[in-house]
This record gives C-alpha cells, structure tokens and sequence, in this order.
C-alpha cells in the first residue's frame, strides 16, 4: 500500500484569482486552488476530510468547499459579525469559530447553533481541538488561553454561564498563536504572545510546564508529533527551535539566539505567520508577510523549497490528503447542513429548513426518571435559592443586586479594554 501523501495548503490575503492553493509537499507540484475570497489568519479548517472551511477575512462569514468540487462555493455560513479564527472537531461533528470576543458553536450533522461562550474580553484570536475532539483551547487578544471541556460546555444548564477547565493568565500581551500536541486530554498546549514568550501548558492538571523568553515578539508556534521540538516564528523572521527533550527541568529559560545559533532558521524577511511539520518529523513549512511559503529540513535548518504567493501568508499547513481530495469522482457521504446564525435555530430568526432528517439521540430516555445527574443538580439549585433567600432577603432584592452586578461587569469590561489598548500601544510602539 502506498504512503499517504502529505500536501500544503496555504491562504493569503491578497489572492486575486483564488482562495486557497492546495501543493503536494515534496514535489511542489500544484494540486488544487479553490476560488472565491480571502481566508484570515487562524481561518481554515478541513472538516470530516469532505469540506474545506475558510473565514473570509475581514467578513461576517465562512466559505465551505468540498474538497473536489473547488470551483463551487458549497455554502456561505452567515455570523453576526467578521469571523476572526476557525477550526473544526478532528471527529468532524463540531465547528468552532470566533466572531469578536465570542466563540461559537455549531453541531455539523444539524447546523444548529449549540452555545456561544463570552468569557473572552476582546476579540479571539486562535482556536483548537484536541486530537480526540474532546477539549478545546482558545486564545484572545485580552492574553487569556482558556481550556474548555466540550462536554461540559455541551451539558451546561442554559441558565448559566459555562466556565472553561482552564484559565491560563500568564501571558502580558495578545495571544499570537497556540498548537495542541497529541494525547487528547492528556495533551500540552504552546501558546505564543507578543510578549516575546512561548509557553507549554498541560491540559489535564492546567499546570505551566515551561516559559521560554526571546528577543523578537512571537507570532506562531508548533510542535512536532513526537514533542522533540517546538518552533517559534519570530516577528522579524526567523524560527526559532526550541528542543523540549534536552532539559534539566527548569520552567524559565531565555533563547539566546548567540549561543542557539544552530536552532534557528533564517529566510523570511518579515514576520513569519504561520508554521507546521511534517508527521515525521523532517521538514518544517512557515508562512510569512513577505509573501513566502518556506519548505525547511529540520535537521540542517536548510531551505527547500519557496513559494511566492501574491500577498502576506494567512495560512499554512501540512495535512495528510484525505481521499476526497485525491478522488475526482468523491462526494461527501452528508451534504452539508444550512447552519444557523442564531440559537435555537427558527425560533430566533432563522428559517425553518425542510425536507431534511433530523436524528436526536436518546429521545427514548424521555419521561424516564430522572438521572443521578438530574438530581443532582436539582438538590443544587434548591440549596442556592434557600441560601440567596437567606443571605439577600428574597429574590426582589436578588435583582436588584444581579442589575447592579451586571452593570458593574460591564464598566469594568470597558476599562479592561481600554487599558489593554493603551498598554499594547505604548508597549509596542517603535523605540525612537
């Protein structure tokens, strides 16, 4: 049987003619292009290896291909504002978007509008699944990484706010970039920062394993499959290497570029946006804003190849071909649903659909006794009114403490966002 063939896709944001270029990796040979708009940085997404998914930048929507039929726009996914990242469930059920300070998520076999979480105070500027779809991680430009549980998310009360497992708050400035490594919940996550530093967490204790500090603002991180090494693009161009399976065990460390002459790989000309390696291990593709794509060997930090695109990188990433992009005569197995722009589908605006089968799993269980679970939250909910009666005087008072509250969240939300503005402004501007 033959290997499957790893392929580039990559996305820039001044493509006259096309959306997305699609090149099989080793021989550079151009493959796919698919037409119709410009993808944003953090906005593609293959979903369920039968559709690409793309956040036209600067839009309030997302393109949807299937992957063979390139020159026909599928479906255009309406949002309430410009999508600002993308990404998809690796078991292709869900997708995830950011539209301003928002996440949203739909179920893909529906196209209904499942939750949208706000605990982000400015825009979202990175999305990611774990590899078993059972976490994900997003980042914002408030410095905030949060770790979220799909499952407790999807089985939240909808009368209360969903929290995140994780609140990661180190970072000082905006969220640049993160990758989630292999493992699932178990997995580490890197996230980079335009405070000059990368940080490894892990997603099941929400413990910070490891701080490296540059000299350049960070704007994209990865790993490879087996963990050895994590690049860093810099904001000046250069990767920096990072090894992970080298240290003695400290959790800070300064990337001295003088003494780490041999981890960095130079090239680029501007910032690079984007990276990805192979899943052996051997070659490293970057995206940048001096309108390349770069094939490096890992080992000897060593160009390959170079792709001239005809504006700044938004996107660039190694994937193993699906066989509907091989296939000229593939057709997805579900065609792809009408998602909703609001929860609850049609009874907040949307359009019914018709003519669909629409199949909910566990309506046998309807009228059953209630679960443990059930009960549980049953008991919970008697206990907090029994003690807000207790604490507050009643529930008329209760109100009037949740508006004086509700105001009180708002003020200090534009205060954090405008202090945020002032200190990345000042932080950031060119020294004279």
């Amino acid at each position: 049987m033959a290997a499957p063939m790893e392929v580039a896709v990559c996305t820039d944001s001044a493509a006259p003619m096309w959306s997305c270029i699609v090149w099989e990796l080793h021989s550079g040979a151009n493959l796919l292009t698919y037409r119709g708009g410009q993808a944003g940085p953090h906005g593609l997404a293959l979903l369920n290896g039968e559709y690409l998914l793309a956040a036209q930048l600067g839009k309030n929507y997302i393109s949807a291909w299937e992957l063979q039929r390139k020159d026909q726009l599928q479906q255009k996914i309406m949002c309430p504002g410009p999508v600002t990242c993308l990404t998809a469930s690796p078991n292709g059920l869900y997708v995830l978007a950011g539209v301003a300070e928002s996440i949203h998520l739909w179920e893909v076999s529906t196209g209904n509008l499942l939750v949208i979480l706000s605990r982000h105070y400015q825009d979202v500027s990175c999305l990611q699944f774990t590899g078993d779809s059972s976490h994900f991680i997003s980042g914002g430009k408030d410095c905030l990484v949060l770790a979220w549980s799909l499952c407790s998310v999807l089985q939240a009360d909808p009368s209360r706010i969903p929290a995140p497992r994780h609140v990661w708050s180190h970072h000082t400035l905006p969220i640049t970039d993160l990758h989630c490594g292999f493992g699932g919940p178990l997995a580490r996550v890197a996230t980079s920062s335009l405070d000059q530093t990368v940080k490894l967490w892990e997603v099941s204790s929400g413990e910070l394993l490891l701080s490296v500090l540059f000299d350049v603002s960070i704007m994209a991180v990865t790993m490879d499959l087996a963990e050895h090494h994590m690049f860093c693009g810099g904001s000046e161009g250069s990767i920096f290497q990072v090894d992970l399976f080298t240290w003695p065990g400290q959790r800070e460390r300064n990337f001295q570029p003088e003494q780490d002459a041999g981890k960095v790989f130079k090239g680029h000309r501007n910032q690079v946006t984007c990276l990805s390696v192979s899943t052996d291990g051997s070659v490293l593709l970057s995206g940048s804003h001096d309108e390349t794509v770069r094939l490096w060997d890992v080992q000897s930090k060593q160009c390959i190849r170079t792709l001239a695109l005809k504006g700044p990188v938004t996107n660039a990433t190694i994937l193993l071909a699906p066989v509907s992009m091989l296939s000229s005569d593939f057709r997805p197995s579900l065609p792809l649903p009408h998602f909703n722009k609001h929860l609850l589908g049609a009874e907040h605006g949307d359009e019914p659909r018709h003519g669909g089968l629409t199949l909910r799993l566990g309506l046998h269980q309807q009228g059953s006794e209630p679960s443990y679970l059930d009960r549980t939250e049953q008991l919970q909910a008697v206990l907090c009114s029994t003690m807000e009666k207790s604490v507050l005087g009643g529930q008329d008072q209760l109100r009037v403490r949740v508006t004086e509250l509700e105001d009180e969240v708002r003020n200090l939300r534009k205060i954090n966002r405008d202090l945020f503005d002032f200190s990345t402004r000042f932080i950031t501007r060119p020294a004279k």
